[in-house]
C-alpha cells in the first residue's frame, strides 16, 4: 500500500462526523449551539491539545490579515482556533478526507466557514500559488511524511518573504524502538519519525532561518499524566480523543508516555522564517 493511502487509512473512522454529533448532544448541546471551546478536546489531535496549539501559535504573529496555511490540518481544530483568536484567514489541507469533510462541517457549525477552508491534498505537492501564505504551521504531522525536504521546498515556495513556518511534531531524541501503536502509526512501517537535526537541516537548506527550537517533554508528561487520570480524555469530556482513536486510546497514550519518559522522541517545536 503507498505510504499516503496508510496514512488515510490510519486516520479515517467512517462514522466521525455522527460520533462528533454524539458527544456534542452529551454536552447537552446541539450543532447551533456547539462552540470552538466546546470541540477542543477532539479538535487538537497533538499534545498537550489547546494549551499547547496557543503556546506555539502566539510564537508565529499571527494577525487579522494574515492568511495562514494549516499543514496536516486534520478536523481543523487548529484552524478554527486560529481564525477566532487572531481573526486571520485559514485554509488547510490533509490527506485524510474523513477528517477534511467532517472538519468543514464543524466550521460552518460554529460560524467560522467564511474565515477556514479545508481541503484534501497533499502537503508536499499543493495547488496553491507561490508566495499565497503570510505564515504557515502543522502540528504534529512531520510523523507521517516521508519526504521532508520536499515539505520543506513546499512550505518555501508557499510563503511570503518575511513570513513564519512553525512546526510541532513529535521528533526523534535517543536510541531505543519505538513501542506501537502511537496515536500517529500502527506500527513502525507508517512511522516516519525524524530528529531535530534533520527538521533543521532540510528546513534551512530550503532556504529557511530558524528562529526558536523548543523541546516539550516535561510539559508533554504533565499533559499526560492529566490525560490518564481523566481517563484519556473520556471522564473530562464526551469530546476526548477517545472518539478519534476509539478503543486503541489507552494503549496509544501508554506508548506515547512510555516513548517519551524513555527519552526516545520528544514533542519539538521549531519555528522557521523565510528571509524578507
Amino acid at each position: 500500500m503507498p505510504h499516503n493511502d496508510a496514512v488515510e487509512s490510519h486516520y479515517s473512522h467512517g462514522e466521525l462526523l455522527e460520533a462528533i454529533r454524539s458527544g456534542v448532544r452529551q454536552l447537552g448541546k446541539t450543532s447551533e449551539t456547539v462552540n470552538v471551546e466546546d470541540l477542543a478536546p477532539v479538535d487538537e489531535f497533538h499534545i498537550g491539545g489547546r494549551i499547547a496549539t496557543e503556546a506555539f501559535l502566539d510564537q508565529l504573529g499571527l494577525a487579522t490579515n494574515d492568511h495562514v496555511l494549516d499543514v496536516g490540518c486534520g478536523l481543523g481544530g487548529a484552524s478554527r482556533f486560529a481564525a477566532q483568536r487572531y481573526g486571520c484567514r485559514v485554509t488547510g489541507i490533509d490527506l485524510t478526507d474523513d477528517y477534511v469533510q467532517t472538519g468543514e462541517v464543524l466550521c460552518e457549525w460554529v460560524g467560522l466557514g467564511d474565515l477556514v477552508s479545508l481541503d484534501r491534498g497533499d502537503a508536499t505537492a499543493t495547488p496553491y500559488e507561490d508566495g499565497a501564505f503570510d505564515k504557515a504551521f502543522m502540528l504534529h504531522v512531520g510523523m507521517n511524511i516521508e519526504n521532508k525536504e520536499l515539505l520543506a521546498l513546499e512550505m518555501f515556495r508557499l510563503l511570503r518573504p518575511g513570513g513564519r513556518l512553525g512546526v510541532y511534531d513529535v521528533m526523534r531524541m535517543g536510541d531505543g524502538d519505538l513501542r506501537f501503536p502511537v496515536p500517529w502509526a500502527t506500527s513502525s512501517g507508517e512511522s516516519r519519525v525524524s530528529t531535530p537535526a534533520t527538521y533543521r537541516g532540510t528546513l534551512e537548506a530550503a532556504g529557511f532561518r530558524v528562529v526558536a527550537e523548543n523541546n516539550r517533554s516535561e510539559f508533554a508528561m504533565e499533559f499526560f499524566t492529566h490525560l490518564q487520570a481523566n481517563g484519556n480524555g473520556a471522564a473530562s469530556s464526551p469530546l476526548g480523543l477517545h472518539v478519534l482513536m476509539g478503543g486503541s486510546a489507552p494503549e496509544k497514550v501508554r506508548n506515547m508516555i512510555e516513548n517519551v519518559s524513555q527519552g526516545r522522541v520528544a514533542p519539538v517545536e521549531i519555528i522557521v522564517e523565510k528571509p524578507a
